[in-house]
């Protein structure tokens, strides 16, 4: 089964300086998405450092699509880990998920992407370490019939930063129209007798077209992050600049990019976060 990005209602807008293809974001609406386009020729990525003002030119959005219909309700989810509870100390900055969300009225947080690959990586913020020797599990699961896909303890990071979870090849690829639901819980407590800090939301994988497919394919790893996200596929973009980011740690060209785009979704704060290995 093959669905199409269905009509857009929330689009992020960016009109593009001379140093960020991600700079000055604001939110506008559309009716349909427009024929797709290739970006402007972008900075090649194989000769690192890449100097901060490297020109680029042309337009870039960032997509957050309707949810396909025909698939259930709305997701709803949790992007933050919400309030200290049992044992947890209190941080600065709380476990979140690297994801978007949408509002729906009335009071309904959806917090949800798009993906075209079979075996997406995830991304988080984790504030506590392995000093704290706090349990962390990361589950995926079939949002219909609630079927488990995968689960696997986490182990938590030397240092505060943002992680990827990879959906690993010997479980079930994502089948494309279906909606699976993920959670990271965070136990401060052991023994796990408390309820757990966690995050939780929904990822669907959606097919290319062969008109988006021979333009990822033809572009450079860079045009491919803009490519993504014109078209909606969040994870994808994210999970793509992040690799780049972790080939390139010295690159600030490349750390301004990040930080522009998580300050789309609302996230800036956490942009200075090492990534992780």
């Amino acid at each position: 089964m093959r669905i199409s990005l269905p009509s857009v209602k929330l689009v992020l807008a960016v009109a593009l300086s001379s140093t960020s293809f991600l700079s000055n974001f604001t939110w506008v609406k559309a009716q349909k998405p427009g024929p797709i386009s290739t970006p402007s020729p972008q900075p090649n990525l194989n000769s690192s450092p890449l100097p901060a003002s490297a020109p680029i030119k042309g337009r870039v959005r960032v997509v957050l699509p309707e949810l396909p219909p025909g698939i259930g309700p709305a997701p709803g989810g949790r992007r933050f880990g919400g309030a200290t509870r049992g044992q947890c100390p209190t941080v600065k900055l709380p476990l979140a998920a690297l994801v978007p969300l949408t509002k729906q009225p009335p009071s309904i947080v959806n917090v949800w992407g798009l993906t075209t690959q079979e075996y997406p990586k995830l991304w988080f913020y984790l504030p506590y370490t392995t000093n704290s020797a706090y349990p962390a599990e990361f589950t995926m699961l079939d949002d219909e019939s609630k079927d488990p896909l995968y689960t696997s303890a986490i182990a938590l990071p030397k240092q505060a930063g943002v992680i990827d979870v990879p959906l690993p090849t010997n479980v079930s690829a994502l089948q494309v129209g279906k909606r699976y639901r993920w959670f990271l819980n965070i136990y401060c407590d052991p023994q796990k007798q408390s309820a757990p800090i966690y995050v939780e939301g929904v990822i669907i994988r959606t097919g290319l077209n062969q008109t988006l497919a021979k333009q990822l394919q033809k572009a450079k790893p860079i045009q491919q992050v803009a490519i993504y996200a014109n078209n909606g596929f969040w994870h994808d973009a994210l999970t793509k600049l992040a690799e780049l980011r972790q080939k390139n740690p010295q690159n600030h060209y490349l750390q301004t990019e990040w930080t522009n785009l998580l300050t789309a979704i609302g996230l800036g704060e956490l942009s200075t976060m090492p990534l992780i290995p």
